[in-house]
């Protein structure tokens, strides 16, 4: 009896795939070519972002306005009230108490406590030349602030210097906000009212609840800076 040298052929288990078709070569790019535009988007987005405002430094007080333009009585104005209130070679910057702050890009929200006067051991987040509290400088900004970014109720409003000034600007130019034209008045010479009607907002200005060693000079200061102002303007 003759026996098959060879054990039987088993079944194959394996099942065969199709062939895969390489894909086509800008179809295999497509991911390359994403990554490096998104590589140069972002790049660009971090050497085009905008240098921060700074404040600039000047050698005497009450420095001039950033701001150019406007009527010279109301600039006058201005920094007659900077003269009471931020008295500084660096006024844009100057928190209460003295120190400045090197972020300009909005108002800086920091609680700083009174350490004299009538609000002695509360805190005031009163900041740059015009000495704004956080929510005044919002609500006016709001109101007046010519750039203000992001959407109606995401806004940003810029700390700039020609920003500061031009809030307070249009702000003391509106005579609905005072009940009265604060510019005719002071042509017509009524400073002293004019200081009166402003003394609830900036305290220092003589007839509110916080003058200083500058509040007596402040008509002396006035009319010298008018002078400059009408002179240059």
């Amino acid at each position: 009896m003759n026996f098959d040298a060879h054990p039987p052929t088993q079944a194959s288990t394996e099942v065969s795939q199709p062939l895969k078709t390489p894909k086509p070569t800008y179809q295999r790019l497509i991911p390359t070519l994403l990554a490096i535009g998104v590589t140069l988007t972002v790049g660009h987005l971090l050497l085009s972002k905008p240098t921060p405002p700074t404040d600039p430094v000047w050698d005497f007080q009450p420095a001039p306005l950033v701001m150019q333009g406007g009527d010279p009585h109301i600039r006058a104005l201005m920094r007659t009230i900077s003269a009471a209130e931020s008295n500084s070679p660096r006024p844009y910057s100057i928190l209460y108490g003295g120190d400045h702050i090197s972020d300009l890009s909005r108002h800086p929200d920091l609680c700083i406590p009174i350490v004299a006067g009538p609000n002695i051991g509360n805190c005031t987040t009163a900041a740059g030349r015009y000495q704004f509290i956080t929510t005044t400088w919002l609500e006016q900004a709001a109101k007046y602030h010519p750039q203000p970014s992001g959407f109606w109720f995401s806004r940003q409003f810029s700390f700039a210097p020609e920003f500061q000034d031009q809030v307070v600007y249009r702000w003391l130019s509106d005579s609905q906000a005072w009940g009265v034209d604060l510019a005719a008045l002071l042509r017509q010479g009524q400073l002293e009212e004019v200081l009166a009607i402003l003394s609830p907002t900036w305290t220092s200005l003589g007839y509110g609840i916080e003058p200083n060693s500058m509040t007596d000079l402040l008509p002396q200061i006035y009319h010298q800076i008018l002078e400059e102002e009408l002179r240059t303007g």
